[in-house]
């Protein structure tokens, strides 16, 4: 089964902190996400592994995009 980890605001892709085939536990940071100067971290909802980045760094995302998709 696989976990899509969507994103929570508006933003850009600051720095993705973890690569295909990476093993993550519940609440580990995927990726950081920058929003009105603000930096969100992006944490895995449950452990797994990373199956897919659908994000670059510098990239913009809207509320509700798909950043990471994790098997778990």
């Amino acid at each position: 089964m696989s976990i899509e980890v969507e994103s929570l605001i508006a933003g850009s892709v600051w720095k993705i902190q973890v690569k295909v085939g990476d093993e993550v536990e519940e609440e580990e940071i995927l990726l950081i996400i920058e929003s009105m100067k603000m930096e969100i971290p992006v944490e895995a909802p449950e452990g797994g592994q990373v199956l897919e980045i659908r994000v670059q760094e510098g990239q913009a995302v809207e509320e509700g995009d798909v950043l990471v998709v994790l098997a778990n």
